[in-house]
């Protein structure tokens, strides 16, 4: 039996990741949040000194690059040159160079192979901006997942807070809004729905309330329960 993939899409603070950890760690499945791998690459350039207007300084700096994906209990860590980032690519500033780094096409391309090998050798749900149209594009199942622009810098601003780091939720609004026009339009991965993902409004919905929609969504699209 092939391996399962499901990808998940949406913009910045749906809780893709919340959701797809959950489901992952109920399943069995490995997690891989795509967007860690963007802020790493935004993280790099941040330590370079390159600021967001001329991101595409990166492009130089890539063959410098080592990504790699470690998973431990289920739990994802990028680790850049050698270097465990996972503390340090979740603020706002990263959040930016991530949106930044992610819509030039060479870093795309960087990244896909990577993506693309984890997924072969694995049941694996993903979760990014153009999981089902660029990354996965065979993937058994498709998520658009979004809600609205309150609910989900609500989220985010709740996260940064739990992990110490001052901000306004004003702010995180207004970063978030910039984000997702940034996201949207660009020409190169655009986060828009795959024509055969399902959408799910998770606005009011709990993380289980999901996970049991993706469930039965899986079920619809496979034919057996995963």
């Amino acid at each position: 039996m092939n391996n399962i993939n499901i990808a998940i899409d949406g913009p910045s603070g749906a809780g893709k990741s919340t959701l797809a950890k959950a489901f992952a760690k109920k399943h069995g499945f490995i997690y891989v949040d795509t967007g860690a791998l963007y802020r790493s690459i935004g993280l790099y350039a941040q330590r370079c000194g390159i600021d967001i207007p001329s991101v595409k300084a990166i492009i130089a700096r890539l063959p410098e690059i080592k990504l790699e994906l470690c998973f431990i209990d289920g739990n994802q860590s990028v680790i850049l040159n050698g270097e465990n980032v996972n503390s340090y690519i979740r603020t706002p500033e990263i959040s930016m160079y991530a949106s930044a780094v992610s819509a030039l096409p060479e870093v795309r391309s960087f990244l896909l192979d990577l993506q693309r090998d984890i997924a072969a050798k694995n049941n694996v749900i993903m979760d990014g901006r153009d999981i089902g149209t660029v990354i996965l594009p065979n993937a058994q199942i498709k998520i658009f997942l979004s809600a609205s622009a309150s609910a989900r810098a609500k989220r985010r601003y709740d996260e940064l807070c739990e992990k110490g780091i001052e901000t306004s939720y004003e702010d995180v609004l207004k970063d978030m809004e910039i984000r997702d026009r940034n996201d949207s339009t660009r020409e190169t991965a655009p986060a828009v729905p795959a024509h055969d993902a399902v959408f799910i409004d998770n606005s009011s919905e709990s993380v289980e309330e999901t996970v049991l929609k993706i469930e039965n969504i899986a079920k619809e699209k496979l034919g057996y329960a995963i």
